[in-house]
Formats: C-alpha cells, structure tokens, sequence
C-alpha cells in the first residue's frame, strides 16, 4: 500500500529524546484511591476555582518536605550516586498547538510547596495561553531538539546526570494528566524519580492518585505512604487553603454588592 512521508517535527523529536532516557529508568506505578470530597465542595464554592493540577502538584511538594526520597535523583556522574534536593521544582506538561500539530509544552514551576494555588495557576494559565515564542522552557527545548543527535543526547545526559544542574533543567518531579478529557494513564514513563499522575474525578469525591517512581531512588512502600500523606494534606493544608479562597471570592462579591445597592441609593442626590 503506497502511503506518504512524514518528517519527524521538533515536537516528535522533543518526545522521542525524553522516551529514549526516560526508557532507561525502572519505574513502577503505585496508585490510591483518595477520598476529597470536601476538597471538591470547597473548591466548587470559589468564584475563580483553583486548578486541580495546581492542586495535586502543591500537596505532592508539600509531601516530598516530608518524604525526602521524593527529592532524590539517581544520578551517574561522576559515579552513581543518589543528589538530594533542598526543596522541589515541578515540571508540568501543557499540550500546546505548534505549526499545526499537538507540542508538549513544559512548565517549571520552583518550590511549589510554598506557592499559592492562584499563582500556581496563573502559571499554568500563563503557559496555556501566551505565545510559545515567549515560552523560556519550550523554546530552549527547540533550540536543544535542534542539534545534531550524538550533541543532544550528550547533552541530555549530563542535564540528567550532573545532581547540581539537574533540577533546573529537568525539575524534581513531573506531571503528566489528561483527566480533563476522561481518561487516564496507568503507566506513563518519565527520566524523572517521580511523575504524579491521577485520573477522573468522581461525583462522590474519589480519584485515583498514582506516582510512577524510579525504583532505584526508592521503594513502593515509601510511595504508598507518601500517597496517604497526600491525600491528609489535601484534606487539611490544601482544603483550608481552598476554603479560604472561597470565603474571599465571597466577601468580595458581598462588598460589591452592598457597594452597588448604596451607589443606588445616592443616585438622585448626586443628580
């Protein structure tokens, strides 16, 4: 069957380089089921409601402050050893269009443990919505994917295996969802020691919460507890945090009101 050529663009380059480290990596899923609906009522109640990736992606930093494994890289240079990191950088992907087909658009994101929800998703809304030219992460992605193959792949190895450097360019640990459109990844790979991935929400409040981890970093019983401790932390930290989002977005729609009813009530003595 007579069919036609297809070039490899920059973005399938992009991804065939992150598979060809990433398949290196024995990785293992551990997944939870979580029970937030209180988490999902509270941020149902917010005039602007937070991003759940936004959401999930701050409760896993703040459970790496107590599980420093999930701040751990398993690096080889100058010889294999683990690089503990002080705090955590998430790396999010973001589907972008670029020259008319899908791109992977990363999102770093610096100790978001200590971020607010809405500025974690002002980034996210930043990375969904601005121009790629503008995009620091993805154009130096390009520029990278650019390079001859034996340059590129050399370079993405030092990046992984240099413990200093590899958290600024690769970040802690990733993110990779799609349960916006009602589906989910079971094992989605990644280079990195921990990729969060979870799936669709349901009407009672549960979803299925995984982290596929780099087993040379770490064990699944270690995964498993870092899990229950996200889940306490979205069901504490992270709900008060919402709630009070909430109790904003409606103090400011009080105070508006009661502005607009007393601009009524001056009208005809300003006339």
């Amino acid at each position: 069957m007579r069919g036609r050529v297809i070039g490899l663009s920059v973005q399938r380059q992009m991804i065939i380089d992150f598979l060809y480290f990433a398949r290196s990596v024995p990785t293992v899923p551990v997944q939870k089921q979580m029970s937030i609906a209180a988490l999902a009522a509270a941020r149902a109640a917010c005039g602007d409601r937070p991003r759940w990736t936004a959401i999930f992606t701050k409760a896993l930093a703040l459970a790496a402050e107590d599980v420093p494994e999930l701040r751990r890289a398993y690096v080889k240079f100058p010889w294999p050893h683990l690089y503990e990191y002080p705090s955590s950088k998430a790396n999010i992907m973001i589907e972008r269009d670029y020259q008319g087909e899908p791109a992977l658009c990363p999102v770093s994101i610096k100790d978001p443990a200590h971020q607010p929800l809405p500025v974690i998703g002002g980034l996210l809304q930043h990375a969904a919505t601005a121009p790629l030219e503008s995009m620091k992460d993805f154009q130096r992605w390009k520029r990278l994917t650019r390079l001859p193959r034996p340059l590129r792949r050399a370079l993405w190895w030092f990046g992984l295996n240099i413990g200093r450097q590899r958290a600024n360019f690769f970040g802690t640990f990733g993110v990779s969802v799609y349960s916006a459109l009602n589906a989910e990844s079971l094992h989605p790979l990644s280079p990195l020691t921990a990729l969060l991935n979870y799936g669709v929400m349901t009407q009672d409040g549960n979803v299925a919460v995984r982290i596929v981890y780099d087993h040379r970093v770490m064990d699944g019983a270690t995964v498993a507890r870092a899990l229950s401790r996200m889940e306490e932390l979205l069901n504490s930290v992270i709900l008060e945090e919402v709630r009070s989002l909430a109790n904003l977005a409606e103090k400011n729609s009080h105070s508006a009101q009661v502005t607009t009813l007393a601009l009524k009530a001056s009208g005809p003595l300003l006339r």
